[in-house]
């Protein structure tokens, strides 16, 4: 009972991170890419400061956190695409993001809102969030399956 409620939590949660990181590889980034680079850089730079909020934090920590049990109970059970699941929701919607999507923010609002910034930014950011976007969904799958 509680692996059930943990792998339906965990997968709701990891759906909504593959949406919002979907929402960004199909829409946000490509029209981003369509303005002049220093427009582009000042409204990532605005769009990085909104998505730090409750909402957005609950949901980002909230299912790294139940991903973790939620794979150790699923190894017991020997319920192996959970565990993968699990696994490639962490390391797709967290492990990359902190290790990589959110230092290139940083790197960005450090900077002035320039055409180099972007430059530095764009290709490395788009790089990174097309393998969480891919790892995510791919994790939903498991998960769901």
């Amino acid at each position: 009972m509680i692996l059930h409620v943990l792998v339906t939590v965990t997968m709701i949660g990891t759906a909504l991170l593959a949406g919002l990181f979907l929402g960004f590889s199909v829409a946000v980034m490509p029209g981003l890419h369509r303005r002049p680079a220093a427009e582009a850089a000042g409204a990532m730079q605005a769009i990085n400061r909104a998505i730090v909020n409750p909402v957005f934090t609950t949901l980002f920590v909230g299912t790294g956190l139940l991903a973790l049990p939620t794979a150790v109970l699923a190894a017991l059970a020997d319920a192996w695409s959970v565990v993968a699941g699990a696994v490639l929701a962490v390391l797709g919607g967290h492990v990359i993001t902190v290790a990589v999507n959110i230092p290139l923010n940083t790197a960005l609002d450090r900077s002035p809102a320039d055409g180099e910034a972007w430059e530095r930014f764009e290709r490395p950011w788009i790089r990174a969030h097309t393998v969480r976007t891919l790892l995510t969904v791919a994790a939903v799958v498991l998960l769901v399956v």
